[in-house]
C-alpha cells in the first residue's frame, strides 16, 4: 500500500512508501549527515536512491545536483514521486537503472561524491531471504555488492573524490579490503551505537579515490537514550 509520510525527523520533508518495499530508515539519515559536503563538491551520486531519501536530505546540505539510480521500477516511481513532492526535481535526476549497467554508459571520472545505503547481507545458503522480491535485492547482495559498489566508484569518481558508505561493523574488514584493491582510501570511520553500553551495529565509512594514507577515527554516535528518544546529536540532524 503506498502512503505518504514525513521524512524522519524531518518536519519539512515528505516521501512516498509502499508496504510492500524496503522503506527507509535511520541508516540513510546517518549517511546523509556523515558523507563530506565542501565547496568542491558539485556533482553527487547515490546509489540504490529507494525512495530518494538520501538525495532529499542532502538537498537541505547543499546545492550540489544529485543523480539518484534505482534499479527497481517500483521503488524508482516512489523516488520519483517524492522528489517532485519535495519540488526538487531541478537538484534531483532519477535514473532506473542497474548501477552495473548505467556506470558502463558514463563517462569516467563524472562524480566529486558518492553515497551509498548496500545491501547489507551476502547470499549463501543459509540466506534466510525475505518473500518480497523488492525487499531482497534491497537487503541483499542480489544487484550490487561491495565488489560491484568500489568498481563503479572507482571509474565514477574524480581523482580526490569521495565514496561515503553505511553498512554493519561486521563487514568493515571485507569495505577496506574491497575499497583498496579499487585504490579507494579510507579516510574516516563512525561507530554508531543505539544506545549507551550496548555494541556498535552500524558503521559509517569513507574513502577517498587515490587519497593518501591517513585514516580517522571519529568519536562514538549513540543514536537512543535509555527512553527510546533520540539522543541531542541525533536531533541536531533535524533542525
Amino acid at each position: 500500500m503506498e502512503v505518504i509520510n514525513y521524512l524522519l525527523g524531518y518536519k519539512n520533508l515528505k516521501v512516498y512508501q509502499d508496504t510492500d518495499c524496503f522503506n527507509f530508515s535511520l541508516d540513510s539519515v546517518l549517511l546523509a549527515n556523515f558523507a563530506t559536503l565542501n565547496k568542491s563538491v558539485k556533482k553527487i551520486l547515490d546509489i540504490g536512491t529507494g525512495n530518494a531519501v538520501i538525495p532529499i536530505i542532502l538537498s537541505t546540505k547543499t546545492s550540489s545536483n544529485v543523480d539518484a539510480v534505482e534499479v527497481q521500477e517500483k521503488s524508482f516511481i516512489l523516488g520519483k514521486k517524492s522528489i517532485e513532492l519535495n519540488n526538487l526535481e531541478e537538484k534531483i535526476n532519477i535514473i532506473n537503472e542497474d548501477i552495473n549497467d548505467y556506470y558502463l554508459r558514463c563517462e569516467t571520472e563524472i562524480y566529486d561524491l558518492i553515497v551509498c545505503n548496500p545491501p547489507f547481507f551476502r547470499i549463501n545458503e543459509n540466506s534466510k531471504i525475505n518473500d518480497s522480491e523488492y525487499k531482497q535485492i534491497a537487503r541483499h547482495e542480489l544487484k550490487l555488492n561491495l565488489d560491484q559498489l568500489f568498481k563503479v566508484s572507482k571509474k565514477l569518481l574524480k581523482n580526490g573524490g569521495l565514496v561515503s558508505v553505511v553498512h554493519r561493523p561486521e563487514r568493515l574488514i571485507e569495505i577496506i579490503e574491497s575499497m583498496k584493491k579499487h585504490n579507494i582510501e579510507p579516510k574516516k570511520i563512525q561507530f554508531v551505537y543505539p544506545k549507551v553500553g550496548t555494541e556498535s551495529n552500524i558503521v559509517l565509512i569513507e574513502g577517498k579515490k587515490n587519497g593518501n594514507s591517513g585514516l580517522k577515527i571519529l568519536h562514538p554516535l549513540i543514536t537512543h537514550n535509555n527512553d527510546g528518544s533520540y539522543t541531542k546529536e541525533i536531533e541536531k540532524y533535524f533542525s
